[in-house]
């Protein structure tokens, strides 16, 4: 068609030039529109090529939608069943498991025995040998816990423990004083929080870290798996011998333990806990061993503030309890005023019979 239409401008132009010099606008108008018009496909989504009908017939998924006017009590339990089967879906059960999660142990697993008299016999006494040949005979279970304590943590070392074992003691005991209950959690696990922070409130406490007496060391280590063989829990013990200075006192403002004059030395066995299995576990202080051997400390003197309400109280139940003690008082007197009367009129009544005049006695 465009050909045609070339063909016939061209002609028109050798025969009539003086024609075509005017312009083919005037003469044929629809030979000018025919030149300009073009081919235009309608179905552009159609591929013209058959071999991609399969491709194409894959670019379109049949959905079955759902019946939202359909009400569950309609549909026959048969049907349901049927449903969820032919969609590979399991049948609801109700959840009654809670999730859980473990981050400390709830005490010490095969704790440190210390021996009696640690700190006051020298090693060269036989008691000190003796106590030195017992701590190489447990040992051998401590340097297996450490062992698997390096599988985890790599750097993990018992000279340098100490050390940092020594900054979470010092950073825990500092905010207990301070009584931040939120920061505290960071150096403390949840079973010696309770018990760190009891009996705090209304108290005001001064405790200081003066100096240590010896380098603290690891004297035992043990590790235990919680529920499965992955979850390990890792606890180590450390001997602090340190100079402290504490001074607790209550909301009058009076003293109830210590002084704040004195420095005490201070033998502890500290246990600190980690959560090895998990990567962002810390060292954290979990309990203290008391030994069986020590002497028990005498409770520290509790003050009360005596409120009118209970004076009055008291002085009504004093007059409640004073009456039937008066009326014995009375009976009493009155008695005793009788026998008085009695022993006088005895003596006139003898004269009387003496004598001719009698006399009476009031």
């Amino acid at each position: 068609m465009e050909k045609l239409v070339c063909a016939s401008k061209k002609l028109i132009q050798m025969q009539m030039p003086q024609v075509a010099t005017s312009g083919v606008r005037a003469l044929l108008p629809g030979l000018q529109n025919a030149c300009q018009l073009q081919q235009v496909r309608h179905r552009q989504t159609k591929h013209w090529k058959p071999e991609f009908k399969r491709l194409r017939k894959l670019k379109f998924v049949k959905i079955d939608l759902p019946n939202l006017r359909e009400k569950p009590e309609d549909v026959s339990k048969e049907e349901m069943r049927s449903r969820m089967k032919e969609r590979g879906v399991l049948p609801p059960r109700p959840w009654m498991e809670r999730p859980f999660h473990i981050s400390c142990t709830g005490g010490i697993f095969e704790a440190y025995v210390p021996p009696e008299g640690d700190g006051k016999k020298s090693i060269i006494s036989s008691s000190g040998a003796k106590q030195k040949l017992e701590f190489l005979e447990k040992k051998s279970k401590s340097l297996m816990a450490i062992r698997k304590i390096r599988s985890y943590e790599e750097n993990f070392s018992t000279d340098d423990f100490g050390a940092q074992a020594q900054e979470i003691y010092i950073a825990a005991h500092t905010h207990m004083a301070a009584k931040e209950k939120y920061k505290i959690r960071e150096f403390v696990s949840e079973r010696c929080y309770p018990e760190m922070m009891h009996n705090v409130k209304d108290k005001t406490i001064h405790w200081r870290f003066l100096q240590s007496l010896e380098p603290p060391r690891v004297v035992h280590a043990r590790v235990t798996e919680v529920i499965t063989k992955e979850n390990q829990f890792a606890q180590v013990t450390v001997r602090f011998h340190t100079q402290q200075m504490l001074a607790i006192y209550d909301r009058f403002g009076r003293l109830m333990h210590g002084s704040e004059i004195l420095s005490k030395d201070v033998l502890e066995y500290v246990v600190f806990e980690k959560h090895i299995s998990n990567e962002y576990g810390k060292w954290r202080l979990h309990d203290k061993i008391i030994p069986d051997w020590l002497p028990a400390k005498q409770p520290a003197p509790i003050t009360y503030r005596i409120t009118d309400e209970i004076v009055e109280e008291t002085t009504k139940e004093l007059s409640a309890d004073d009456q039937p003690k008066q009326l014995e008082s009375t009976t009493n007197q009155q008695a005793e005023q009788l026998n008085m009367s009695s022993a006088q009129v005895t003596p006139t009544t003898q004269t009387t019979e003496q004598g001719a005049k009698p006399t009476l006695s009031i």
